[in-house]
This record gives structure tokens, sequence and C-alpha cells, in this order.
């Protein structure tokens, strides 16, 4: 049985795996993300690699990161969060430091390409994948096979604009599906939830400093649970949204299923029942076709550097 390592790219830590061929996670090793990205950033993902190649016999090496990636998957052509990578060809800076093919793929594709392999997607043709988390990320499987498009950046679909003329995105465009759906925005919902319900909020509020500015997801995640009808409203607003944006997609590729991965799944059916009500209600030609499924991801934070090792084998 083959062995390859993924390689996953975090904001504060390089998490790498020896993954067999059945999405197994045989081993672990990780290094502290560095700041100053660049070159050290590179040598951390060399260093991880090297490792879980001294005691195993490792056929190849995907790497996933948060980035704009050139159709032939070996150059940056852009990433918001690392410094001093942009237009580096990735491909060739690590093949010279450890010797093995490797294969580099958008965060959000290899966590799709994951749960479609070994989660919650398995079995299935055709899925779209959203990772809601700080923003929202897409993957989507069309015919079993990963869709990148022509330059390879497909499935950006956090930036669809749902809300003409709406809020102001980091991307420059406004009214973006991120901008309402997104971990970041449902902190956002509660924030003006409990603005305009002082009266309503203090479960939420106690299980925080206090304060508004102190509220978490969790906070909200945890409240919601215990049946706080604010906190169940707060991921109500911020289902709509999402349902209402997998409507539109969903008429364009016609997924079997919508799989919802990133940090807001912890809260389970208290978010998904609502995206699925949302879902329903935008639809076009609502009864005239059927619906995908929606249904929570299984790999957790795993699933990307899962999916990831399994690209480097294809």
């Amino acid at each position: 049985m083959g062995y390859t390592v993924g390689i996953d790219i975090g904001g504060t830590k390089v998490l790498g795996g020896v993954v067999d061929e059945t999405g197994a996670l045989i081993r672990r090793a990780r290094r502290d993300t560095p700041a100053e990205g660049g070159v050290a950033l590179t040598q951390a993902i060399a260093d991880v690699a090297l490792e879980l190649m001294k005691d195993s016999e490792i056929e190849s090496v995907g790497v996933s990161v948060a980035a704009f990636i050139s159709a032939d998957r070996k150059t940056i052509l852009a990433t918001p969060n690392i410094k001093d990578w942009n237009g580096v060809n990735l491909d060739y800076e690590l093949t010279s430091r450890m010797g093995l093919p490797v294969v580099i793929e958008n965060d959000a594709n290899s966590a799709a390409w994951g749960e479609f392999k070994f989660g919650a997607g398995r079995g299935k043709e055709n899925i779209l994948m959203l990772t809601v988390g700080t923003g929202i990320g897409g993957g989507i499987v069309v015919n079993s096979n990963l869709l990148r498009g022509s330059f390879g950046i497909a499935a950006e679909i956090g930036h669809l604009r749902i809300v003409p003329n709406g809020l102001l995105c980091g991307c420059g465009a406004y009214g973006c599906f991120e901008q309402y759906g997104s971990g970041t925005a449902l902190l956002r919902h509660a924030r003006e939830a409990i603005q305009a319900h002082p009266d309503r909020a203090s479960n939420i509020l106690n299980r925080g400093d206090g304060s508004i500015e102190g509220v978490k997801g969790s906070a909200i995640t945890e409240a919601a649970r215990d049946g706080d009808e604010l906190a169940l409203s707060i991921f109500e607003i911020t289902g709509d949204y999402i349902g209402a944006g997998i409507a539109s997609l969903a008429v364009i590729l016609d997924p079997e299923a919508v799989v919802i991965g990133g940090g807001v799944i912890d809260a389970g059916d208290i978010l998904l029942n609502p995206i699925r009500t949302g879902m329903e209600k935008y639809m076009p030609f609502a009864g005239k076709h059927p619906h995908p499924q929606i249904i929570g991801a299984q790999l957790g934070n795993e699933a990307g550097l899962v999916g990831v090792a399994d690209l480097a084998r294809i």
C-alpha cells in the first residue's frame, strides 16, 4: 500500500501527515508557521515532509494552502495572508528540497476532495463543498473530478454577489456571499441582534466577558444548544443567507449534495436546518426539480490534509 504526505498550511501551524490509500492518517508532524512567510515557510513545509519521509516510503507530497494557484498547480499566484509568497514556484522550491513529486492545491479544493473521497461525499459523483469560517471557501467535484477551471481559480464561491450594493468585501466587491454567511458574518449578526434586543442577550453575554465585542462563536453555539431564542435567531439569519447562496449555485451546478464544513459546523443541525430551509425558500423553480442534500462535513480539520495527500497520488 503506497503512502503519500499531505501538508496543510494554517495561520499558526504547518501540519503534515502520512496518508494511506484509504485516507487513514498514519503519522503526523508539525512546525509553527513562520510569520515572515517566504523562504522560511517554504523550508518549514520541506522540514515537515522530510521528517515524515524518514520512517515511511513516500511516493509524493501534496500541499494545501489558502491561495490562488496556477492552472499547472506549480506557482502561488496570490495569497492574502502569507508574506512574500506571491509568484513563488512552490513546486520547484519543494521538489528541489525533497526530491519527490509535489502537488499544490487550494485549501478548500483539498478539503472538498477529502470529503468526496473519504468523508460526507463518499459514494457521490457531484458535490459542492462550502468551508464556512472567517470567510467562505468552496470546492466543486463534477463527475468525480475536481473542478479547477481554465486558470486554476474556480470555486471561489465566497465572492458570489448575493446582496447588490451590499457590504464591502476584502476582495474589493460589494455584497459577497461571505459577508453574510461566514463565521465572521455570524458574529456581526450576533452583535446586531444583541444591540437590537439587549433585554434578551444576557445568556449569550454571560458566556463571555459581558461585552458585545467579547462575544465568540462558541458562546452563541452553546446558548443555541440550550434553546436560547436570540442565539437560535442568529443562526437562522446566517443559515438563511447560506441557503440563498446554495439555491443559486444548485441550479448552476446541480450537485447531489452540498457539504458544509469549517468551524461553524460544530453547531450541527442548529445551522444546517436553517440552511436547508433557506435553500428551499429561495430555490429557483421550486418544486420542479430535486434539491441537493445539505450535509455536515465528516473529516473536520483533517479534510484538507487528507484530500491533498490523495490528490498527490493521482
